[in-house]
């Protein structure tokens, strides 16, 4: 029996499906990995970059650029969700 006749139907028959990108993470700091966007230019860059890859959600957290820690307030955000919404058509879901 092949692989293919193996599988079943729900396998073979596999729909669309929904990408998330998660571009920052919520508990993530710059000293776990050189590759956290921190600043609101590289979160912007590496949001409009996901979603060109694929993502059609796009979990967003402010950072604080100096440290990378997490930053909710209304003006971190605004330094990059602008730039994010002009450069995709990607649901943007920030918190």
């Amino acid at each position: 029996m092949s692989e293919t006749s193996r599988k079943s139907g729900a396998q073979q028959t596999r729909g669309k499906v929904i990408i998330t990108c998660a571009v920052t993470g919520a508990i993530h700091t710059p000293t776990m990995s050189p590759y956290l966007p921190i600043t609101p230019d590289q979160i912007a860059a590496e949001a409009i970059a996901a979603a060109e890859a694929g993502a059609a959600i796009l979990h967003l957290h402010a950072r604080d650029p100096e440290t990378g820690k997490p930053d909710q307030t209304p003006e971190a955000f605004a330094c990059f969700l602008p730039r994010v919404k002009q450069g995709t058509n990607a649901a943007i879901n920030i918190t």
